[in-house]
């Protein structure tokens, strides 16, 4: 019996790398905090998620899916995420434009590794009850 590990994860594996460069993003954040004129940015993990599970509507921002004839050709999800890339409002604007919370971007950075921690915990434990059902057999 073949195993397809897209069908056996469920999205657990794009949900990790949108959750890596979400870090990524939000780390860039936090080293530019005092650079003047900077943007805080983020990403939409809902949105994002949806297109890399492609349930959002393919007009949406723009994005269009790559139509495949066979379900061994590549799939590029990963450059998916870049269209959710987004600007973050400040709550309280700087007075050199910079947009950068630090307080905000330290708890979305820990909220954000958190998840990923969970995720990663979630398909290890996946991939031990995969593995303990082949020595099984």
């Amino acid at each position: 019996m073949a195993v397809s590990f897209d069908s056996y994860l469920g999205g657990l594996d794009d949900a990790m790398i949108l959750r890596s460069k979400r870090s990524e993003i939000i780390a860039s954040n936090i080293a530019n905090a005092d650079t003047p004129g900077y943007k805080a940015k983020d990403i939409d993990f809902k949105s994002a998620m949806s297109d890399a599970m492609g349930t959002r509507s393919e007009f949406k921002k723009g994005t269009l899916k790559m139509a495949t004839t066979d379900n061994n050709h590549l799939k590029m999800n990963q450059s998916t995420f870049s269209n959710d890339v987004m600007y973050r409002n400040p709550y309280q604007p700087s007075m050199d434009g910079n947009t950068v919370d630090s307080g905000i971007e330290k708890t979305e950075f820990t909220k954000n590794s958190i998840q990923y921690n969970a995720i990663l915990r979630f398909t290890t434990g996946k991939f031990q009850s995969l593995t303990k059902a082949f020595k099984s057999q």
